[in-house]
């Protein structure tokens, strides 16, 4: 909101020749110290806000400090110059269940050439932290896909995920295939569901709506439930193929020799695997030395899971039950 000054002249009026000059010298002075008052006004106007009317709040009382929105976190400064860090960081919508990785998913080709997106399947395991180190030395950021019997052996390694600020998806709740004749449409279902809200119970708040198929094997059923549920689907377009690799070196050769064919990608490692966690220090330092560039994919909202599913879980396993809190994440574009 915003006004306008507005000054007045008054004119004064003489009767008489000897008046004239006089008068003429006041109306001058009147008109100079009018326009200092105008002046002066206008730059008190520019600080301070008008007077509230009837039905209408001032601005500066627009909106309390409790429902404006809150700052943004700084992000960790780096203390590895030379580190690979995180190029740009992407909010994913995943109304209608996306796909991302060209092995099976083609619609969404939002990674630039150089551009690459680290995931890692199967943890927590005993092996994650070493992970996790050598993601945090190199400054940058990955998604995992947690199996959720897993998350229920080692909780608080999967809380050190979340506390390093990686995205956190779901990779079922026993990595069973979910495109085998043997599973009915409601332990599919069942798989899904128990997953995520595995993850949850371990962090105490919902998880991103990412979800990655084990052995990427898939059914167009399974592809339409989680469409319905507005889950993001990941395939790969690098596959490490790090759980029969010969050793470190090997799942180096593996990573590089298909990233360079096609110059970016969703790669896809195993957290689990003691291969890839000693090998992912000099894999980061060969990405960063080939010019590749990472991008951290966010969920713009959390999931929801399902209250039958929490208790199913909860009863199971036979601890408190967690408090439902979904949260809604709004991520920023980062600045390159």
């Amino acid at each position: 909101m915003g006004g306008k000054c507005q000054g007045r002249q008054n004119a004064a009026a003489g009767t008489g020749k000897n008046f004239r000059e006089n008068t003429m010298r006041i109306a001058a002075g009147l008109i100079f110290a009018g326009t200092v008052s105008l002046l002066a006004s206008s730059a008190a106007w520019s600080q301070t806000p008008p007077p509230a009317t009837k039905g209408v709040v001032p601005q500066a009382a627009a909106a309390p400090a409790a429902t404006q929105q809150s700052p943004q976190p700084a992000r960790a400064a780096c203390n590895n110059p030379n580190a690979l860090g995180v190029a740009r960081t992407v909010e994913i919508d995943t109304t209608g269940g996306p796909g991302f990785g060209f092995e099976h998913f083609k619609s969404h080709d939002f990674l630039h050439e150089g551009e690459v997106v680290l995931t890692f399947d199967d943890g927590p395991w005993p092996t994650t932290p070493s992970v996790l180190k050598a993601l945090a030395d190199e400054c940058t950021k990955a998604v995992f896909f947690p199996i959720g019997k897993h998350t229920t052996y080692h909780p608080e390694i999967l809380r050190q995920v979340a506390a390093a600020g990686h995205t956190i998806g779901s990779h079922t709740w026993s990595h069973a295939h979910l495109d085998s004749k043997k599973l009915t449409e409601q332990q599919v279902r069942e798989e899904i569901e128990k997953g995520f809200s595995a993850v949850k119970m371990a962090l105490g708040s919902a998880p991103a709506p990412f979800f990655r198929f084990p052995a990427l094997a898939h059914t167009q059923a399974a592809l339409g439930y989680l469409g319905t549920r507005n889950i993001a689907m990941f395939s790969c377009d690098v596959d490490s193929n790090d759980f029969k690799s010969s050793g470190p070196d090997q799942v180096i050769q593996n990573v590089m020799t298909k990233l360079d064919k096609q110059g970016k990608g969703v790669i896809l490692m195993h957290d689990l695997q003691k291969h890839t966690a000693i090998a992912l220090p000099a894999l980061l330092r060969r990405l960063k030395a080939g010019g590749y560039k990472v991008v951290q994919m966010k969920a713009k909202e959390q999931l929801e899971t399902l209250p039958e599913y929490d208790t199913m879980l909860v009863k199971e396993q036979k601890v408190p039950a967690v408090a439902s809190r979904p949260i809604s994440s709004v991520v920023q574009t980062v600045s390159q």
